[in-house]
């Protein structure tokens, strides 16, 4: 193995809000955190069934090979490629997967895809990609292109869904040569620029439906009632990792940068003022119960901070990033005696529609279930994390 793998071991001048209360670092303390409380990796968000192929594993999992290329630990390496040879066959088949669901959810564990052929050379990590790849070739698309979140959900697109796919898909682009597919998935953002976004608060809606058929969509917007927080922090993340792979000279990368910053401007008009983060509904934090949410919290920290490195957002954003950062270990953040963390508040989960029926108003968003260290929050937490310690 470490004849295939070279590592990362890298001197850097750390930002104080990236150190722990002892002077160690906020993602190696998280990422030993999510080791101790699962020593397994395919116990990760498993909830006492067998092992899953979704996109929590996959976002935890990307951080902490992320903590790897930072630190040279083999043991967050190790963690990341224990699971994904656990759900990967030597065929290129995936554990638990069926492509005939057409849930654009499952893409996003293929993110680690590309990392994992290139330093092992294992052929059925490509396979797997291939496979994931064919799923969103035959996904079912709206009228003007867009993907369907699920085929169980039709005509839909949500926010979540951009950050399940398509910065996979533009690095398969980069990857395997396929540019013409960059078009493809810059027209995703636009389609959702379009039909989601609020012109007055510079929001977007969690979802919209073409069919304008879902009791949950507005009979002539076709869109959901709320802005839920998660949902624009997964968009805003998408928008950051996708420019990683549009070539520099491309068509619609100033567009996509464009778009970055009218969100990010927007999100920052919602911010909390007193704790400095972000709530489950992002613009109604004068209502009852809606309550400060770690996940969208750190994944806008995430964002902020990448994006303002990349120079896709102005300077400010990082400073901002690293008050947010500091804001989030504050508001979310407590470590035990054995020096384990737990992040708290994360919203467990929330969607449209389906069976028990979810309205996407402001009562359901409020009150589905909170949990402690959703992966939802501990992934961008890391990641967040190793943005600022650079």
């Amino acid at each position: 193995m470490k004849k295939l793998l070279a590592l990362f071991v890298v001197t850097v001048p750390i930002s104080l809000s990236a150190l722990a209360g002892d002077g160690g670092l906020w993602s190696v303390r998280m990422a030993d955190s999510v080791m101790a409380r699962d020593p397994d990796p395919l116990r990760i968000d498993a909830n006492g069934v067998n092992a899953r192929w979704d996109y929590t594993q996959g976002l935890v999992l990307m951080s902490m090979w992320k903590a790897w290329e930072r630190t040279g630990q083999e043991k967050y390496r190790d963690y990341v490629l224990a699971f994904y040879d656990g759900m990967i066959l030597d065929d290129g088949s995936i554990k638990g997967y069926q492509m005939e669901e057409y849930n654009i959810d499952a893409v996003n564990a293929g993110k680690m895809l590309f990392a994992l052929h290139a330093k092992t050379g294992k052929e059925k990590f490509r396979r797997a990609a291939d496979l994931l790849r064919e799923q969103m070739r035959k996904q079912p698309r709206t009228a003007e292109g867009g993907f369907w979140h699920k085929k169980r959900y039709p005509r839909q697109m949500w926010l979540d869904g951009l950050y399940m796919g398509s910065p996979f898909l533009a690095e398969y682009a980069r990857t395997f040569n396929q540019p013409a597919l960059y078009d493809d998935v810059a027209k995703q953002f636009f389609l959702m620029e379009k039909h989601a976004r609020d012109i007055k608060t510079g929001l977007l809606y969690h979802g919209w439906d073409e069919s304008r058929n879902e009791r949950w969509s507005d009979p002539i917007t076709g869109r959901s009632p709320c802005f839920w927080g998660r949902a624009v922090g997964w968009y805003a993340m998408a928008l950051v990792d996708t420019l990683d792979f549009l070539p520099t000279d491309h068509r619609f990368r100033p567009e996509m940068i464009a778009i970055l910053n009218r969100l990010a401007d927007a999100t920052m008009k919602v911010r909390d003022p007193k704790s400095g983060v972000w709530r489950q509904v992002l613009d109604q934090g004068g209502r009852k119960g809606n309550y400060l949410e770690s996940s969208v919290s750190t994944m806008l920290v995430y964002t902020f901070a990448k994006a303002a490195k990349k120079g896709y957002l102005d300077k400010k954003y990082l400073e901002i990033a690293r008050k947010g950062f500091d804001d989030v270990v504050k508001e979310f953040v407590e470590v035990d005696a054995r020096g384990v963390a737990t992040i708290h508040r994360g919203c467990a989960v929330a969607g449209l529609g389906w069976t028990p029926y979810r309205d996407g108003s402001y009562e359901y968003y409020i009150g589905e279930r909170v949990r402690d260290n959703d992966p939802k929050a501990v992934g961008p937490f890391i990641l967040a994390a190793l943005e600022l310690e650079e």
